[in-house]
Parts: C-alpha cells; structure tokens; sequence
C-alpha cells in the first residue's frame, strides 16, 4: 500500500513539474486573459456580499509608458536587471528586520510578485512560498525580463478590482496608459505597496513623497537606459548548460 501510495505521489509530482513548466513557457508568448488574484478578488466579493466588476485591457510592451516601466522598477525592484529573481540580500535584510521585531517586512522581487499573482493565492504560508519560489525559477528561466515586466505591468493590482496599466491610468487619471504623464507613472508606482488604501488621483501626503523619491531613484537609475538592458536578446533558456547546444 505505502508503495502504491509513494508511487502515485510521485507521479502526481511529475504531471505537476512538467505541466507547470509548459504552462509558463507557454506563457512567454500567450498573454494571460486573467490571474489567480483576479480570481481570488472575485469570489471573495461574492463572500461579503459586494460583487464588483473587475477592470483590466491588456497592453502590450510598446504601447506602456517608459516613464511607468522605470518607476515601478524603482519602486518595487531595482536590481530587476541584474537578479535571477531573488534578491538575496533585500531577502536576507527583511529576515533579520522582522526577527528583531519590526513591522512586518517582505523582499519580494518583481518576478515573485508575477509568480504569485498569476497562480497562487494570497497569504505568507511555507507552501505558498514553496509554490512562489518554483514558479519565480521557471518565469526567470524561460521569460526575458522585458516580458516578465510587461507581465507585470498588465496584472499588477492599483484599486480594488482594478488590474493593469490600462485599467489603472483610465481609473485614477482618465488616459489611456500610452498616455501617463512622468508624474502620474511615478503616483501609480508610489500606491503598489498597498494599492487598496492608498489612491493615485488623490494622493496623501505619504504617497506625495514617495512618487517623489521614485522620480528621483528613476533618474539614478537611468531611466531609459536601464530600459533597454531588459531588452537585450535572451536565450529561451537563460541557465542553458555551455555544453549542450542553444535552443
């Protein structure tokens, strides 16, 4: 019996690497028509008795403002470029701050809020964070870090029930998001941390300073120039062993 048991575990554990692999690599290219959080804002709303209408129009890469691309790097990832997901040291930091007692601190990466938003759930439980770690690894491993933005970008909450860029600048400033002003890409940026409390058209003065110190680490960072390491070509996969030939 324990040997049938282990035998289908490992079989389910099979179907579930390989099916996961597939489903993000199909994704490269296949633009996600929803999220799992979009999923989860939904039926949550039909718990407490308030359904709402989620807002989201997907926008592709050319079509999002620079200015939006680079706040939001510098307010949320500023390694972005450079990492293979995991910011270890931002990682390391947020560990020894909430060991010592401090308000509640994450080090989530870019790639790692994609992998969650896209396919688990919300919460801080060790096999969600199981889940998010193996779906970073596969995002880095089979996306150029231009898509994993663009993904982003596209399914990044910025009010209650609404998703994206599009969404987000038509809700706060009534423009398509082609049209975002450098100061309105900055408050949109500013409001991530918790975009449920905060708002991008009626900024207080907390999320005032914070755009501004985003414009600011935008200029250091480069602004368009950071932009176009992530557009570099990139391998299908990026940890291709030297010795085997390129895919």
């Amino acid at each position: 019996m324990l040997r049938n048991l282990f035998r289908r575990l490992t079989k389910l554990l099979l179907w579930f690497v390989v099916g996961s692999a597939l489903l993000v690599l199909a994704l490269r290219w296949i633009d996600p028509p929803s999220t799992a959080l979009m999923a989860e804002r939904k039926i949550q709303s039909w718990v407490d008795g308030k359904p709402i209408d989620l807002q989201r129009s997907w926008r592709p890469w050319r079509d999002l403002p620079d200015d939006l691309k680079i706040a939001v790097i510098a307010a949320e990832d500023q390694k972005f470029a450079d990492h293979w997901g995991f910011d270890i040291a931002a990682i390391r930091l947020a560990l020894q701050h909430n060991a010592d007692g401090g308000n509640l601190r994450g080090a989530s990466t870019i790639s790692q809020q994609v992998a969650k938003n896209l396919f688990l759930w919300s919460g801080r439980s060790w096999p969600r964070k199981v889940l998010e770690a193996w779906f970073t690894g596969l995002i880095e491993l089979f996306w150029p870090k231009q898509r994993i933005l663009e993904v982003y970008l596209n399914s990044v909450e910025w009010s209650d029930g609404v998703f994206g860029a599009e969404a987000a600048a038509r809700h706060h400033f009534n423009v398509g998001a082609t049209y975002l002003s450098r100061q309105q890409s900055c408050l949109l940026a500013a409001v991530l941390p918790n975009p449920r409390a905060w708002s991008a058209s009626h900024p207080g003065p907390h999320v005032q300073r914070r755009a501004n110190w985003i414009r600011r680490q935008s200029y250091q960072l480069g602004g368009n120039h950071y932009l176009k390491q992530l557009s570099a070509p990139q391998p299908l996969v990026q940890w291709w062993p030297e010795w085997l030939p390129k895919p």
